[in-house]
């Protein structure tokens, strides 16, 4: 996705001339590898370190375009939206000291982007998923503006024919409904190439579907979204549901979605392709060479544009990548699975345990094909994505086994065994995979800490204090740069301003709500009130929609007009035209409306669907902090002064 010169708007005659060029980029494709023009005999590795951004109080931070242009290193790109930034590691040979190679310069791009950040009042933090992030941080007020990036939202969104819908179900139950594809800039990766042979392609290739499931075991680092504790890698169900083009129908018939594990090993590169090309339609368009076959026989190797750009909207886990550098094709695996974060030496231990793994299992078996079936390898994708290290594998030859185990007595002396094959530094070696061990023997993940952590705060504490704790506690330990099994539990000591929680309704609105239909009884209406404590119920309809709200005060009336309330209908007695505010109203302007209008409760409504409701109750809580805040400092300067 690092073309620039994307098409807004391309008509239907323009997608079908594309389309033409990624069939002949392909056709290209297949006549390098029958001439064996494919570089051999070289494994490099390389990365791209994703990062959010976010201001002092950690709430996400819109200052991407700020500090990129600021910097003047060529490394760093942007991303969707405006409180990500990227950067693209330097392609090394796999060999020597290449592993803390990848470190430091994985610490000078953060140290650079720290630096910049800073000028903007910004803070860089490495994690799959910004757990103080939230859905109304994901408005197209925060995309990127990049032509392609719109495009994409437009196609995707046309392609689909509906709103996305995400539904996760880990500790807690996350659903929600979007309106644009920006679900996806939820996450941020630690994305690994591993080059290798032209003839060794599909066997490596193969391999790492096979490896990818303890990879991900050990990797996790997404286990919040906000405060809901979900998948431990849920970033994995977050991108396959922003990016599922398929509408309800297709889903039905069981249609192959845009992000996905794979569907069996593969027999040839050009197949995969092949296979993508026929399933997934063309979704953005750009330049792309006339005539890719003719460069080939003219010994220009092309750089094959469309069919990369296609390749780059198709989203395996797993993508196989071409590129080309000095007139010499090569062919790399691009691995999506690992998280960003938790620290530096995580990510460079995770990425050490994948190389080594991905040399190392080489050496065991010329065909991983014939020892795993590839439903046990996707299979082991997924459980691995749920429940991280607590999961169980299906592995070679049908043994059942948990993933510590099997991590800790077979892989790690596998990929330990690869990496010194490869010639790799001993004490590179034993520093990174002893990290993945001590990771292993602690069972705590990054997502099984940030779960932990929250789990463990006070159960009266607001939700956005317990996310602002964690992220607090992430930053400082990626300061000094802690592997994360030795990460203590995240408090929530006072490291942020407690008023950043309260500045938007959306941010402390209640969002688990008891409501009720119209044609309810006013007596479960009633019942409600009386069980909860609470003086109003919104009404909503089967779609969502807020239609009216109901109060104790309109029931009372109805009871003491001493009118037959038996079988009255909540329409009969609702509000049937509520004031209501907006996730990002101000809690100033919410307070003045509730004041104004003499209300004491007031919904709140995201794009015509009820998403909450404060209350005067909410507000009470909020002054009493502020009180007692007022009352501290008073306190302090009259003990100073006397």
């Amino acid at each position: 996705m690092g073309e620039q010169n994307i098409s807004r708007g391309g008509d239907n005659e323009a997608k079908r001339l594309f389309t033409r060029a990624v069939l002949n980029d392909l056709k290209a494709l297949e006549l390098m590898i029958e001439k064996g023009l494919i570089e051999s005999g070289a494994r490099r590795i390389g990365a791209e370190q994703e990062m959010f951004l976010t201001d002092n109080d950690y709430s996400p931070s819109l200052t991407a375009l700020d500090i990129l242009g600021d910097i003047t290193d060529d490394r760093f790109t942007n991303e969707i939206a405006l409180f990500n930034i990227e950067a693209n590691l330097t392609p090394r040979r796999f060999e020597g000291k290449c592993l803390s190679e990848m470190e430091e310069e994985i610490k000078e791009v953060v140290s650079i982007a720290k630096h910049h950040a800073g000028n903007h009042d910004a803070k860089i933090i490495l994690a799959g998923i910004l757990p103080t992030l939230r859905q109304m941080d994901l408005t197209l007020d925060s995309i990127t503006p990049v032509d392609r990036y719109y495009e994409l939202n437009d196609r995707l969104k046309e392609i689909r024919g509906s709103d996305f819908r995400m539904d996760i179900r880990g500790v807690d139950e996350l659903s929600v409904t979007h309106d644009n594809f920006l679900l996806e800039a939820m996450n941020t990766s630690f994305q690994v190439h591993f080059q290798v042979s032209g003839n060794e392609f599909v066997e490596m290739y193969n391999m790492s579907q096979a490896v990818t499931g303890p990879l991900m075991a050990v990797a996790v680092n997404s286990g919040l979204i906000h405060h809901y504790r979900l998948w431990h890698e849920s970033r994995i169900a977050v991108f396959q549901n922003s990016i599922d083009t398929r509408s309800t129908q297709h889903q039905k018939r069981g249609t192959q979605a845009r992000v996905h594990f794979g569907n069996e090993w593969i027999e040839s590169i050009v197949d995969v392709f092949r296979d993508d090309i026929s399933r997934f339609s063309v979704v953005l368009t750009s330049d792309y060479e006339e005539d890719p076959v003719g460069m080939v026989h003219a010994g220009i190797m092309p750089k094959l544009k469309a069919l990369m750009l296609h390749n780059g909207t198709v989203y395996r886990w797993n993508r196989p990548c071409y590129g080309v550098k000095d007139n010499i094709p090569h062919l790399r695996i691009e691995n999506r699975v690992l998280p960003s974060g938790p620290s530096v030496i995580d990510e460079v231990a995770n990425s050490a345990f994948y190389f080594g793994l991905m040399s190392g299992m080489s050496q065991k078996t010329d065909d991983i094909s014939k020892d795993l079936r590839f439903s046990h390898a996707r299979n082991n994708f997924l459980q691995a994505c749920r429940t991280g290290l607590e999961c169980h594998f299906t592995w070679i030859n049908g043994e059942s086994i948990s993933a510590t185990r099997l991590i800790k007595d077979e892989l790690l002396p596998i990929a330990e065994s690869g990496l010194k094959s490869a010639g790799l530094d001993k004490q590179d070696i034993e520093r990174y995979l002893t990290t993945i061990e001590k990771r292993v023997e602690n069972k705590q993940t990054g997502a099984k800490w940030a779960i932990k952590s929250i789990t463990e705060m006070n159960k009266d504490l607001h939700p956005d204090e317990k996310v602002r704790a964690v992220v607090a506690e992430m930053h400082d330990q990626q300061a000094v740069d802690r592997p994360i099994h030795e990460w203590p539990l995240a408090k929530p000591v006072k490291r942020t301003d407690w008023r950043a929680g309260y500045l938007l309704v959306g941010q402390f609105m209640t969002t688990k709500l008891l409501t009720v239909r119209p044609d309810d009884s006013m007596d479960l209406a009633a019942s409600i009130m009386d069980w909860k404590r609470v003086r109003h119920v919104p009404v909503e309809n089967d779609e969502g929609e807020l239609v009216g709200l109901v109060s104790h005060r309109s029931i009372l009336k109805k009871i003491v007009d001493g009118e037959d309330h038996k079988g009255t209908a909540i329409r009969e007695i609702m509000n049937e035209q509520p004031i209501f505010a907006g996730p990002k109203t101000t809690t100033v302007e919410a307070i003045q409306i509730m004041r104004d209008k003499r209300i004491s409760c007031l919904p709140v409504v995201d794009n015509g669907k009820l998403a909450g409701v404060i209350t005067e109750y909410d507000l009470i809580k909020i002054a009493s902090h502020v009180l007692e805040a007022d009352l501290k400092a008073y306190k302090g300067k009259l003990e100073e002064s006397s």
